[in-house]
């Protein structure tokens, strides 16, 4: 099994520790936090990003608040606890993995009912230990399923940041190319910069480098004429992350991600998305319904604090867009690549409990 690089959530002395990613890649710099408002904080701030690392430090984040509930009042600590969840699951909306892990840790008190509170405590952190380590088998399982997919000499297109930093393994779609890489094919990647805030720059060009993949940084607007070039090698594939996908096959990912995929159809190259069984919402029907988050209009206009518009000039964020399921050559996930139609396809998936 490939393994990952770094490293971005870790469990250290009864604290969540995480890579600070807005300091990328200009410094490698580890944070700890030790209360769960700070744990907040650092998922609303894009400290920790991607939605299955999401998903982790939230987890961690329940430990953190249990750790600091009262002892011996049960009830008090239920209650803390339950404060807790609910803080961290108002950070970010899009990602299904966050609300799907703090289920998971509210779902400790309520299966083991007559615990003590220094039980509840050790179930809590064995719970998101379990989440953590879950998410490396994912990651790696997609690794394997998506490299198969592709051919040494291939170039692969791909959008924002979907490795170590992003997952708690080697990751999604960036772990089909590591997980390709290790199996002896030579890769190109292009990746696109996704603005506003630079997740393909500063984190995806970071992280290749890491693994030794050749890559070539595009901007946004670029991708339609490297996808239209017709000199050289063509691009095999576009493969991208996601952090919501509906039970019809419709997919939440980065801002831009949409575009890409009508690009891919118009110059028929395979758009696929990688993602773990735990990032697929079945109780959300199509995208219409998946929350689009809007980030402040700062990052837009003053983009890693380099003011680019006027004073006052309005800018509209969504972190998020929706690309629809018919544009979809396949879904990589753990249990292999699933295709159309999805309805039936991602009903195969057997989510983590």
């Amino acid at each position: 099994m490939t393994r990952p690089k770094v490293e971005a959530v870790r469990w250290v002395g009864g604290a969540v520790e995480l890579i600070d990613q807005r300091r990328l890649p200009a410094a490698l710099v580890r944070r700890r936090y030790r209360s769960v408002e700070a744990v907040a904080k650092a998922i609303e701030t894009l400290q920790v990003r991607g939605a299955p690392a999401i998903g982790i430090t939230a987890a961690y984040g329940v430990c953190v608040g249990a750790l600091r509930a009262p002892t011996r009042d049960r009830a008090a600590f239920r209650r803390q606890v339950a404060q807790a969840v609910a803080r961290l699951r108002r950070t970010r909306p899009t990602a299904v993995n966050l609300a799907w892990a703090l289920a998971r840790m509210q779902r400790v008190l309520l299966e083991h009912p007559r615990d003590s509170v220094p039980a509840w405590r050790r179930r809590l952190l064995a719970e998101a230990r379990a989440i953590h380590t879950e998410d490396r088998q994912l990651c790696a399982a997609i690794g394997r399923a998506g490299a198969a997919l592709l051919r040494s000499g291939d170039i692969v297109m791909t959008h924002c940041n979907t490795g170590s930093l992003a997952t708690g393994g080697i990751g999604t779609a960036f772990g089909v190319l590591a997980t390709a890489q290790a199996q002896g094919k030579r890769l190109h990647v292009m990746a696109c910069e996704a603005r506003p805030v630079w997740q393909g720059a500063r984190l995806t060009m970071w992280e290749l480098a890491q693994y030794g993949i050749s890559a070539t940084l595009i901007c946004d607007t670029a991708a339609a004429s490297m996808m239209a070039r017709r000199g050289g090698r063509r691009i095999a594939a576009v493969i991208v992350g996601a952090d919501r996908i509906a039970a019809n096959g419709d997919t939440a990912n980065k801002i831009g991600t949409y575009g890409l995929a009508l690009l891919a159809r118009a110059h028929h190259i395979p758009f696929y998305i990688a993602a773990p069984s735990s990032t697929v919402d079945v109780a959300t029907p199509s995208g219409r319904q998946i929350p689009i988050e809007e980030r402040p209009a700062t990052e837009v206009t003053t983009p890693l604090g380099l003011r680019v518009a006027p004073r006052g000039a309005r800018a509209a964020n969504p972190a998020f867009d929706v690309t629809p399921h018919r544009l979809i050559t396949g879904i990589i996930t753990e249990r292999g690549v699933l295709r159309p139609p999805y309805r039936s396809s991602l009903r195969t998936l057997r989510r983590p409990r």
